[in-house]
């Protein structure tokens, strides 16, 4: 343990990596209890992996055009909103299944990332990291933008939570209370996506609909009102990218990893305890 703080004092790349961590349980906590309990846990998860297509073209168009000066988080963003607001028109607007819709945009947003990833010369191990998740790779620039994402997510949800709450927990009811459920889903669903983006960095593109939902499950079976589930959710999420991130430092596993196994021993743990106090 003392080994750990003294390489976190030494470190740049692990103060980063902890700084990461704790920006990304603030959205994690808010839009995730939002997400848990509107139940739109697989349209989180079409949002996340499209978002490697919005990757992919950025990283192509860095390497074989010299196009440096956007970052391949931007990418990330633009990917991840195209897929937020396909899956609300098309589902929402057009009538279509939206079951089906989420399984399109997931494929077609995975099969894009790989055309760009095949067609991109030399190997694109950073690409990998956003794959899998490689928290000590993150950059001041990352840290800055997803700072920013944080900031809005706050914003926006500070302005509209009523509005929010009410489509999450009964979109029949809020609609016949003149409440415009259409925009409000969409919002909702630009939030997700914005929050997936800051996800990626942590844990990845494949376990980031864990990190986004488990917390915030946790924590619902334990709050009584919307607010307190998100601070708990919150905390909850920052307790286990702290722990992910110090548990796979001294085995050098990979802390997106230990960070979802972590989460999920909590999250049966607490299910386990609330079934028992029941």
């Amino acid at each position: 343990m003392t080994e750990l703080l003294t390489a976190f004092t030494e470190h740049r790349f692990l103060q980063y990596a902890l700084l990461a961590g704790l920006l990304a349980a603030i959205p994690c906590g808010v839009v995730g209890s939002y997400v848990v309990i509107r139940r739109i846990t697989y349209m989180a998860g079409g949002i996340a992996h499209s978002v490697l297509a919005g990757l992919g073209l950025v990283h192509y168009m860095q390497v074989v055009h010299g196009v440096t000066a956007v970052s391949p988080m931007v990418g990330a963003i633009v990917a991840a909103l195209v897929a937020a607001a396909v899956i609300g028109w098309v589902g929402g607007s057009m009538g279509q299944r939206v079951d089906s819709v989420i399984g399109a945009v997931w494929a077609v947003g995975m099969a894009l990332g790989v055309v760009f990833i095949a067609l991109t010369p030399g190997y694109t191990t950073d690409l990998m990291s956003y794959l899998f998740g490689n928290i000590l790779m993150v950059t001041a620039r990352d840290l800055w933008l997803a700072g920013t994402l944080v900031l809005l997510v706050l914003v926006v949800t500070g302005l509209f939570h009523r509005q929010l709450l009410a489509v999450s927990f009964d979109a029949e009811y809020a609609e016949l209370q003149g409440v415009p459920v259409g925009r409000f889903t969409a919002l909702l669903l630009a939030l997700t996506a914005l929050t997936v983006v800051v996800l990626v960095s942590v844990v990845g593109i494949i376990l980031v609909i864990a990190l986004l939902t488990l917390p915030a499950a946790t924590a619902n079976l334990f709050a009584r009102r919307l607010g307190g589930m998100m601070a708990l959710a919150v905390g909850l999420c920052a307790a286990l990218t702290v722990g992910g991130l110090a548990l796979s430092y001294g085995p050098d596993l990979p802390a997106g990893a230990v960070t979802i196994l972590l989460t999920g021993v909590v999250y049966f743990a607490a299910v386990l305890v609330r079934r028992r106090n029941v």
